[in-house]
């Protein structure tokens, strides 16, 4: 009688990749059916765990919610902050030498290529987030719970901290105050969140990815470059503030 061959033990999941994979699961079907149309039990059964070991996790379905709701905040603002550091058109590998040289010359000039690089670079975070985290993405953009405050406040968060990281560059380089600046930049961070729903939804399909961002970062920035610092006002000081060495 053969004896079959022996199975190697199953290894047991830590607590952070049991965490993760029950995110994971609950990420998958909080976007395909939304926060009120699924269940605990749903989902326990969909990440293959029982019910103590999913509460043992996370004590309710709005912790379980209010916890994708932070994955899906970090992971955009990881994007947000890879995208600026590339739009440094001073310090960036791919930055022109005359650029990186030069970085005193015509402010002006500078001012609006800094601009118009950073308003690209957020039109960029938002649509290669989309791309990369497919359906989980509406959970930051098109989720449907908006009666409990709190995971509103949540839900508005990434882009309220990612409109504070715009504004902060636009009141180097226009004549706006720290609240108009803030104003600005969120409308130009709400026009990524519409580029993204767009690549959720293939509307953008007439477009290429390249064109699509090029496109909606241009419309955005050319309304802005008016509020430039005129020629004069300009200083080597707040260029170099804006691009420090």
């Amino acid at each position: 009688m053969s004896s079959l061959p022996a199975q190697p033990p199953r290894r047991r999941m830590t607590k952070q990749d049991r965490r993760a994979q029950l995110l994971e699961r609950a990420q998958a079907m909080f976007a395909s059916h939304g926060f009120h149309h699924i269940t605990m039990d749903e989902i326990a059964v969909a990440a293959q765990v029982s019910k103590p070991v999913l509460y043992r996790h996370f004590p309710s379905k709005r912790d379980l919610y209010l916890a994708t709701i932070d994955d899906r905040k970090c992971a955009l603002l990881r994007a947000v902050d890879d995208a600026l550091d590339q739009s440094d058109i001073f310090n960036s590998p791919t930055a022109a030498p005359d650029l990186r040289h030069h970085r005193h010359d015509g402010a002006h000039d500078t001012s609006n290529t800094i601009g118009l690089a950073t308003v690209r670079a957020i039109m960029r975070a938002y649509v290669e987030f989309a791309e990369q985290s497919g359906g989980s993405a509406t959970l930051l953009f098109e989720s449907d719970v908006t009666r409990d405050d709190h995971i509103r406040e949540k839900i508005q968060e990434p882009s309220e901290l990612v409109a504070h990281r715009v504004a902060t560059r636009l009141t180097h380089i226009t004549e706006l105050s720290d609240h108009e600046a803030v104003t600005i930049a969120r409308c130009a961070t709400a026009l990524a969140r519409h580029a993204a729903v767009d690549v959720l939804h293939h509307t953008a399909a007439a477009l290429n990815r390249e064109e699509h961002i090029d496109l909606l970062a241009r419309f955005a920035w050319y309304g802005i470059s008016g509020m430039l610092r005129r020629e004069g006002k300009a200083s080597a000081q707040t260029v170099a503030a804006i691009a420090p060495t």
